[in-house]
C-alpha cells in the first residue's frame, strides 16, 4: 500500500513537500504540486484516515445513544443533534440499544479506543457507576439530571412537570388519575413515580398500581391501555400518557367504543407532535430538538454543564 514517503520518491520531492500538498497547503510551487498530483493519480492514493485521526487527536465522530429510533421522541432528540453536527462538520455514529446493557457497553468501547471524540447518551438502561468509569477517555453527555456530578447533562424536570400536570388535572375536578409510561426503569421514570406517589399523599387520595401502565410506546400501545382501564371496576377519570403517539391511540380507541373524552376520560400527553394538534389532544410541549442540539454542544465542549429545558403545558380539547 503506498504511503506518504513512496510518493515523495517517486515525485521527487520531500515528505514535508507531500504533506503540504495533500492538505492544501500553500508555499508548493506549481511544478512540484503538479508532480505530487501526478503520482497521487497514477498510484490511486487515498489517505490513511486513522492516522489523520491520530496526527489531530480527534475523530470528529460523536457517537450517539438511543434505545430506539422509530419513536418521535427520541428521533426529535436525534434531529436536533444532527443539526448541529452539519454546522461543526461532525458525523455521527448511532447506536440503537434497545436497553440492553451489551449494546451501550460496545458505545463505551468506541470512547474507550478513540474511535469516537464523544458520547451522547439520551436514555440509558446501564448503572451510571458503569458509564462514569468511561469518563477518563471523553465526554460523555446524558439527558437526565445529574446536576453536580462529572457529567454534562440537558435534561427535564420530570418530576416538577408530573406534579403540575397532576395538580392542573386536580384542579379539573379528577381524582382518580393514571398514567401510561414507556417503562418503569429509568432516572426520568423514577421520578415520575415519585411525582405521582407524593402527589396521592398530599392530596390523601388512595394508590392503586392497576392505574400505571408500562410499555406503551408507540400508537397501537394506546389501545392496549385502553383495553387495560375499561377492564378495571374503578377505573381512572383521566391520564397522563408520557407520548403524544400513545395518547392518540387512546383518542381512537375510546372514539370506537363511544367514550366520551374528555367528559368520560381526560387525557394529558407529553411532547407536542403534530398528531397531538391534529387530533387536538392536550399536550406538554417539550422541545425535543432544542435539546438534541444543546446535547450536541455539550459534547463538543471541554466545560461541564447542565442545562434544564422548560416545557409548555399546550390546552386543546381532551381536558
Amino acid at each position: 500500500m503506498t504511503n506518504i514517503r513512496d510518493l515523495a520518491q517517486m515525485a521527487g520531492v520531500s515528505v514535508t513537500t507531500v504533506s503540504r500538498v495533500l492538505n492544501n497547503y500553500p508555499y508548493v510551487s506549481e511544478e512540484k504540486r503538479k508532480a505530487v498530483m501526478d503520482v497521487i493519480r497514477k498510484t490511486n492514493y487515498q489517505k490513511n484516515i486513522n492516522a489523520v485521526h491520530l496526527s489531530k487527536g480527534r475523530t470528529n465522530l460523536i457517537g450517539v445513544v438511543l434505545p430506539y429510533f422509530d419513536t418521535p421522541y427520541f428521533s426529535l432528540v436525534l434531529k436536533g443533534i444532527t443539526i448541529q453536527a452539519k454546522i461543526y462538520n461532525y458525523n455521527l455514529v448511532l447506536f440503537q440499544t434497545e436497553y440492553r446493557v451489551d449494546r451501550e457497553i460496545e458505545a463505551l468501547q468506541m470512547l474507550k479506543q478513540k474511535q469516537i471524540d464523544a458520547l451522547v447518551i439520551c436514555s440509558r438502561i446501564s448503572d451510571i457507576s458503569i458509564i462514569k468509569k468511561h469518563l477518563q477517555f471523553g465526554p460523555i453527555v446524558l439527558c437526565e439530571d445529574l446536576a453536580g456530578s462529572q457529567f454534562s447533562t440537558t435534561f427535564v424536570d420530570h418530576y416538577k412537570v408530573f406534579q403540575q400536570a397532576l395538580e392542573y388535572l386536580y384542579e379539573k375536578g379528577h381524582r382518580k388519575i393514571g398514567y401510561c409510561i414507556g417503562r418503569k426503569s429509568g432516572t426520568n421514570s423514577r421520578m415520575r413515580e415519585l411525582a405521582y406517589i407524593d402527589f396521592h399523599k398530599k392530596h390523601h387520595l388512595p394508590f392503586d398500581p392497576e392505574y400505571i401502565i408500562n410499555r406503551c410506546l408507540y400508537f397501537e400501545d394506546g389501545d392496549r391501555a385502553f383495553q387495560h382501564i375499561k377492564k378495571l371496576k374503578n377505573p381512572p377519570t383521566a391520564l397522563l400518557v408520557t407520548s403524544d403517539q400513545v395518547a392518540a391511540g387512546i383518542v381512537i380507541s375510546c372514539q370506537k367504543e363511544g367514550i366520551s373524552i374528555p367528559d368520560n376520560l381526560a387525557i394529558i400527553s407529553f411532547n407536542n407532535e403534530p398528531i397531538a394538534k391534529m387530533m387536538n389532544i392536550t399536550t406538554i410541549e417539550i422541545p425535543l430538538t432544542k435539546m438534541g442540539e444543546n446535547l450536541f454542544l455539550q459534547a463538543i465542549d471541554d466545560k461541564i454543564s447542565n442545562k434544564e429545558i422548560s416545557v409548555n403545558l399546550i390546552e386543546r380539547g381532551t381536558v
